[in-house]
């Protein structure tokens, strides 16, 4: 089975409907950073079955989906669909019918994947076992992603097996028997639930056996308690109509009783409503007069508050009058102190302004005094500087010669050893140079080895041409070879199809006319519509219906017109020439119609394609084909195709001859550029070993000419520099004795500084006075401003206080007035008084009177309702009695209604009914209520006693024994397939130890061999440990690449473990190759040489195994090397593109050109 062809859409960055075409030999898959080259290989992985979200480098699956760009939207649905040519029948049998397979995966956000096998739903687990069968998956050891080099490195032994499994084939193998084991411990976990199920129910059988008893028991007991409550309730009925009877006698005396009493009381009631009547009118009275007196009391009591207001506000009035009076004093007080204040302040004002003037021309006087002294000061300042920098560059330059004449002589000494050193090392340099041997001789050797290596690279590359030409050879030859192939497997079906068809019954016994017969091609509807049924008959006169040989007597007659006799077309058996004789092949239909009625008794007319007339009338068109026309079509196409088939057995091994041919030629072609990259290897090696050891001669020469120069220069610079260092001291000798002496300056300079401090104290004293008085005209300036302010201030005041002072004058006024007034007031308020005092006496004599009166006919009314309420007593208390009575022959009632309730409930029966129940006839003979309620008491809490009772005990005893049996069989059938898992799981595990220790066997051979190839030298093995078991041991790597000691794979370097990983892994792929070998940049850390041999080992593998490369790389080497390539580009940011190359057309395309 091989992978052909892989599809993508709207899979992370290939959101657009994508083809990946996966041929023999080796494809590339090229492109620069981030531009999706891995996601063909997720895509591969995730069609094979992963289940990941990790592995897919995402957070969840939904990932995979493409998720939008900045000009795309994202989409909802991610499918990957899967090529598989299975042309060779390896697939499971549910596949295994059908010679190319499409397998897809669907994502629908948020929806989870679906799994179709040509278009047909299938499982997951489906789609993991035909790829696991294959060596192959999405966990395959065949898919390197990247990183996975390293991972084959830091795995541990017991996670390196799986690559040894994967050689042996075992996967599908590990998931069987991981299926077998869960199944088993089901099983086994269903067996132990079987059992524990079953203790539980013999223990419920025991218990349901006990509870039966007790139902039996319950069932007793329960007569005896109906026969003892019947008992007692038919004592009861007789006790409850026996007492009805006495209530009914009770109730007819108490309801006479009451008749009388409503009688007497009706009387009594007439009296109280009369007594009544007259009462509200003299209530109405007496609370007029009450409400005339309420009154004038009012008007009283609002009087005596008048008076006390009116005393109030007196009080108020003389109060704010003081008040007014105290205010009207403190304004004129405001007035007398703001008028002082402003005097006060305008004297001031007056001093200040005089001072103001006096002071003007001391200040004018006190500057122009301190400018003249500023004057005096700068100009000693300015003479005091020149002294002091005329000393000071007389210093400096007496001090500049005295180090400059130190570095000179410093610098001479220094100059005079370095001559003398270099002079030594000169000599000794010139003695060294002479001992030298001369480098002719490695020259030559240099030359001769570089003809040698560009000989031998020459021929390497004719051989590489070569190679490449033998292989391109032999793949022609191969496809020559599986066309011709597929014609012959084509046409070998096509005949067996047809052998099986035309097949009828038993050919030797009875065979038919139409296997005798042999028509020209395309007459087939014409012979089948001519003869018909007729040509399946036999030719045995033996058989039932047949055809005879007979001899006609006379000439036939001729057929009408150009008509020609179908014999001439058809060829085989004489017993038909007669028949065939008769029937006429016409061109076309009009002619057929034409010479129709001229056709003689027997004769026929037919055209190519089957239009049929009878000379009695009978016609058929060609679209009514017969089955012997089919026939016939198919027999002359089985008869070519036997013709065929001939000629192409002959094509088929003439095109094997040529794939044998070109296959030794491309062997040779393969061992002579292995020969001729070996020599010039060597000759490369020879080359640079000779440069290398001349280039070492030559830069021995190169360095010590050049030291014997350098010191040369170095004599002469520093010559040159001793003579000048001497010249530069002399001059410096006669420039110090030029410099003049520095005392007289000295002198100078001292003096002036006195002068000019005592001046510098005469300036500060000047600045003082007058800063001084500067500060002083300030605060004038201040201080007469703030009076300004002020003065104005103390007027506004004044002016408030005036409008306050009148004010509160008019105010004094009014409030007098208002006093006034209130004085004359109280003598109104007392004339008011007598006239209420007065109104009041004769108001109080009118309601005394009325009070009297309602008083003598509420005394009247509250006898007659005394006897009322007697009555009405007597009354009440003769219906309580009545409705006592009635009441207690309703209990009595319903106690009767409750015992036949009861009787109902309990006994299900009539009080009639209970005499039959209980047996005793004679009421005489029933017992008492104690001793009946005792008994079914007693009786009761027997049955209570017995707790809880199953009455179904008896039927689910008969179920739950039923169960039992059931569970048994089953638990015999669980014995029988446990045994069998685990016989099969042993089985399982003997192949798979048996299969893995073969494997390891060849992987480990191919792993020495290939290591050796792939370092060039050096030596490696691998190793089973941790367990005796196989199924459980570990895989070790032991390496030791040229010229390095024995050790196991971590200890290498990168590079080394890189192809010491790949060694193994291509071990594996001789073993059991994988349709499909995925290469994830594992060239990477490889140097260019090491990538060379990784190459060359994928071409050899790609042409002699089945399995295909996809790689995907960096390297240009790598590229370079492969059969076809794809670029991934980006043109789009966030969308990634396919674009194809196939280089050995390319090649073939250079040639041509």
């Amino acid at each position: 089975m091989q992978f052909s062809k892989l599809r993508l859409t709207g899979f992370k960055s290939f959101v657009d409907p994508t083809e990946l075409d996966i041929l023999p030999g080796v494809t590339g898959v090229v492109g620069p950073n981030g531009c999706g080259k891995s996601n063909l290989v997720e895509a591969l992985k995730w069609v094979m079955g992963e289940t990941s979200a990790k592995q897919m480098r995402g957070g969840d699956m939904d990932d995979v989906i493409f998720a939008g760009s900045r000009n795309r939207p994202a989409r909802n649905i991610a499918e990957v669909g899967l090529g598989l040519d299975n042309s060779n029948r390896k697939a499971p049998a549910q596949f295994n019918q059908m010679d190319e397979l499409d397998v897809t995966r669907k994502i629908e956000r948020e929806k989870g994947s679906t799994y179709r096998v040509n278009s047909k739903e299938v499982r997951a687990k489906d789609v993991h076992l035909l790829f696991a069968d294959s060596a192959t998956g999405a966990r395959s050891t065949a898919l390197v992603s990247q990183g996975q080099i390293g991972e084959i490195v830091s795995a541990k032994p017991a996670q390196r097996r799986k690559l040894l499994e994967e050689a042996a084939g075992i996967s599908g193998l590990h998931t069987r028997r991981h299926e077998a084991e869960l199944r088993l411990r089901g099983a086994e976990t269903n067996l132990e639930r079987l059992d524990d199920v079953m203790i539980t129910l013999d223990g419920q059988m025991l218990t349901l056996r006990k509870q039966a008893r007790q139902a039996k028991r319950y069932r007793n007991l329960n007569d005896h308690i109906r026969k003892a409550e019947a008992t007692l309730l038919l004592i009861q009925w007789n006790s409850v109509n026996t007492e009805i009877n006495k209530s009914q006698e009770a109730l007819k005396i108490r309801e006479e009783t009451v008749t009388d009493l409503t009688r007497k009381t009706s009387s009594a009631t007439i009296i109280q409503n009369e007594a009544a009547d007259h009462l509200p009118q003299l209530r109405n009275t007496e609370v007029e007069a009450a409400a005339v007196l309420q009154r004038l009391n009012l008007a009283r009591e609002n009087l005596e508050e008048e008076k006390t207001r009116l005393i109030q506000q007196k009080e108020e009035c003389e109060n704010r009058l003081k008040q007014i009076s105290q205010d009207i004093e403190r304004e004129r007080n405001l007035t007398s102190d703001a008028e002082a204040a402003t005097r006060n302040l305008e004297e001031e004002k007056l001093r200040i302004t005089d001072l103001e003037a006096n002071q003007g021309q001391n200040i004018s006087n006190a500057g122009d005094e301190l400018t003249k002294i500023r004057e005096e000061y700068a100009n000693l300042e300015t003479q005091l500087g020149t002294l002091t920098q005329e000393s000071a560059n007389e210093q400096a330059k007496r001090n500049d010669l005295e180090q400059r004449k130190k570095e000179v002589k410093t610098r001479l000494s220094r100059l005079q050893t370095e001559e003398k050193q270099s002079l030594v090392e000169l000599e000794k340099l010139e003695t060294d140079i002479a001992d030298k041997i001369e480098i002719d001789k490695y020259k030559s050797a240099f030359s001769f080895a570089q003809e040698s290596q560009d000989q031998t690279r020459k021929y390497a590359e004719e051989m590489e041409e070569t190679r490449i030409l033998a292989n391109q050879n032999l793949t022609t030859a191969r496809n020559e070879s599986q066309i011709v192939l597929t014609e012959t497997n084509k046409l070998q079906a096509e005949i067996k199809a047809l052998t099986e068809i035309l097949e009828t019954g038993d050919p030797g016994q009875w065979p038919p006319l139409i296997d005798t017969l042999t028509v020209e091609p395309g007459l087939e509807p014409a012979l089948g519509a001519a003869l018909g049924e007729d040509l399946g008959a036999a030719t045995s006169n033996s058989a039932p219906i047949h055809w005879r040989s007979i001899e006609i007597e006379g000439d036939r007659a001729k057929l009408p017109g150009k008509a020609r006799p179908l014999s001439n077309y058809v060829s085989g058996s004489s017993i038909i020439v007669s028949r065939l004789s008769q029937i006429g092949i016409v061109d076309d239909i009009k002619t057929g119609w034409d010479l129709f009625p001229k056709l003689k008794q027997g004769q026929r007319l037919v055209t190519r394609n089957g239009d049929f007339w009878r000379w009695d009338g009978y016609t058929s068109s060609a679209e009514a084909s017969t089955t012997v026309a089919i026939k016939l079509q198919q027999r002359n196409r089985l008869i070519k195709a036997e013709e065929s088939l001939k000629n192409l057995q002959e094509k088929v091994q003439l095109s094997q001859f040529l794939v044998e041919e070109a296959d030794k030629q491309f062997e040779a072609a393969m061992d002579n550029e292995k020969k001729a990259r070996a020599e010039a290897r060597n000759a490369e090696l020879a080359r640079d070993k000779t440069q290398q050891e001349m280039t070492q001669i030559n830069n021995i020469f190169s360095e010590t000419d050049a030291k014997i120069i350098s010191r040369k220069e170095a004599l002469k610079r520093i010559t040159v520099d001793i003579q000048e260092a001497t010249t530069i001291l002399s001059d410096l000798n006669l420039s110090e004795l030029s410099l003049s002496k520095n005392e007289e300056i000295e002198i100078k300079l001292s003096e002036l500084r006195v002068i000019c401090g005592d001046k510098r104290e005469e300036l500060v004293a000047g600045q003082t006075r007058f800063d001084t008085l500067n500060a002083q005209q300030r605060e004038r300036q201040d201080r007469l401003k703030a009076i300004t302010s002020q003065i104005t201030n103390w007027s506004m005041r004044k002016s408030e206080a005036k409008a306050q002072l009148e004010e509160r004058t008019q105010r004094k006024v009014s409030i007098e007035e208002q006093r006034r007034q209130l004085d004359q007031k109280p003598e109104i308020l007392e004339t008011n008084q007598r006239n209420l005092d007065e109104s009041i006496t004769g108001a109080e004599e009118k309601r005394r009177a009325a009070a009297d009166q309602l008083a003598e006919a509420e005394t009247k009314l509250r006898g007659a309702e005394s006897d009322v309420r007697e009555l009405e007593g007597s009354l009440s208390q003769a219906r309580e009695e009545r409705i006592r009575s009635e009441a207690n022959l309703d209990q009595l009632k319903i106690n009767s209604k409750s015992l036949e309730e009861r009787m109902t409930e309990r006994l299900d029966c009539n009080p009639s009914d209970l005499t039959e129940i209980t047996g005793i006839d004679d009421p005489n003979e029933l017992p008492n209520v104690e001793s009946a309620e005792k008994r079914v008491e007693r009786l009761l809490r027997e049955r209570e006693n017995m707790g809880p009772v199953n009455l179904l005990a008896e039927s689910e005893a008969s179920e739950l024994e039923e169960q039992i049996e059931t569970l048994q069989s089953e638990r015999e059938d669980l014995i029988t397939a446990i045994g069998k898992l685990r016989r099969s799981i042993s089985e399982l595990n003997r192949e798979g130890r048996q299969r893995l220790l073969k494997s390891f066997e060849e992987v480990n051979t191919h792993f020495k061999k290939l290591f050796v190839r792939l370092f060039g030298g050096g030596r490696a093995h691998l190793e089973l440990i941790e367990s005796d078991d196989p199924l459980e041991a570990g895989l070790e790597i032991m390496a030791s690449p040229p010229g390095k000691r024995l050790q196991v794979l971590s200890l290498l370097s990168g590079g080394e473990q890189a192809l010491t990983a790949l060694s193994l892994l291509f071990s594996v792929f001789m073993c059991n190759p994988a349709p499909i070998c995925v290469l994830d940049e594992v060239d990477a850390p490889l140097d260019d040489s090491n990538v060379d041999r990784f190459c060359t080992l994928v071409d050899e593998m790609a042409n002699t195994l089945s399995t295909r490369f996809l790689v995907i790389t960096h390297h240009r080497m790598t590229m370079a090397r492969m059969d076809r390539l794809f670029g991934v580009t980006m043109g789009e940011q966030g969308v990634s593109q396919l674009v194809s190359v196939d280089l050995g057309k390319a090649i073939e395309l250079r040639e041509s050109a």
